[in-house]
């Protein structure tokens, strides 16, 4: 089997080369990322030494560039983690996550059905479904709650989407598509909530928080998620979604107190910030398809998940210190201001 990972160099994606590579290793794994401020070549300096893995540098939206990576390498199975994902982002500059989010996934089926790749799998994400109301804990996503984005970001994931169950209905491309709630774990790019506030409370520097800090995520440990996409790529129904989640919702303020408890660091070092626009308020997954039908659900408890997180960044300083030195210091400011 010849698995392609398209964004193999961001937080997930890298997630997955390694999963794989470990799990599999009479696989080969293909790795195509254009490397963006999101992707990092550090990343992946152990995969590079194995020798059932290729690194590719493309854009997933450039047709010529991806037609001849499949005529060379001829992948069985495309998991397509390539995306444009920082919500904020999205709302400053819309554009380059349509280029990204909705051509480079029709390219990448364009080529699917050109070579007919056994299997086309697009990660996407909860934010598809909007969000849940904060009094209502009894509800949960499901696979058929209707789509209703909040937000550049989950409007151009939305889109993908619907775009490859249209493959699966007007070409019979076999698609599969998974949900995930929020992912964390090693490698996870700085600007994230749960990697922010672990590097700025290492260098004891303010803890943006939005608004008063209310809004809940089902947090999701980034290799319970790889497991999850295991399972679907090998046995999951084509033309499908399946939701994945953490069961470990927390409120981000929560989350935030926890690692400074973790770090022992000074909850004075919290600082509230403008929530930002169209800010969804909840989400959580009912992950009840996937566990019937793959018997999966997720390993990783939230309390043992974070202090493995925290150990990571603990022990990985020059990783996160060498992106937080460069570009990404710049949008800091822009985003929340010198606090």
């Amino acid at each position: 089997m010849t698995i392609l990972v398209t964004g193999g160099a961001g937080f997930i994606g890298a997630n997955f080369v390694y999963y794989i590579l470990e799990k599999y290793p009479a696989y080969k794994v293909i790795c195509l990322d254009v490397i963006t401020y999101a992707g990092n070549m550090e990343t992946l300096n152990t995969a590079l030494n194995n020798p059932q893995f290729t690194f590719v540098k493309g854009d997933i939206a450039d047709r010529e560039a991806v037609y001849s990576l499949f005529e060379k390498y001829k992948p069985t199975h495309v998991i397509n983690f390539a995306a444009e994902s920082h919500v904020d982002r999205s709302i400053t500059d819309p554009n380059i996550f349509l280029h990204t989010n909705v051509i480079g996934t029709c390219v990448l089926m364009d080529a699917c059905r050109k070579y007919e790749t056994t299997r086309f799998h697009q990660v996407s994400t909860d934010e598809v479904y909007g969000d849940l109301p904060l009094d209502r804990p009894d509800l949960f996503f499901t696979e058929e709650t209707p789509i209703h984005t909040s937000s550049p970001y989950s409007a151009s994931k939305a889109s993908a989407d619907l775009l490859a169950l249209a493959y699966f209905r007007t070409y019979k491309l076999p698609v599969t598509i998974s949900r995930c709630s929020n992912n964390y774990g090693a490698y996870h790019f700085p600007e994230k909530l749960i990697p922010l506030i672990i590097t700025n409370a290492l260098q004891n520097q303010p803890l943006p928080v939005y608004g008063k800090g209310e809004n809940i995520r089902d947090w999701l440990y980034v290799k319970d998620h790889c497991s999850a996409i295991d399972l679907i790529i090998h046995d999951g129904k084509i033309g499908e979604v399946y939701n994945i989640g953490g069961h470990n919702e927390h409120t981000n303020l929560d989350v935030v107190k926890i690692i400074l408890k973790e770090l022992n660091k000074p909850e004075s070092l919290i600082t509230y910030v403008t929530d930002r626009p169209g800010h969804d308020l909840r989400y959580a997954i009912d992950p009840a398809k996937i566990n019937k039908e793959l018997n999966w659900l997720p390993q990783t408890n939230f309390n043992e998940g974070i202090k493995l997180t925290i150990d990571w960044y603990l022990n990985n300083r020059e990783w996160w210190e060498n992106i937080i030195s460069g570009e990404y210091k710049n949008y800091y400011e822009k985003q929340y201001g010198k606090l």
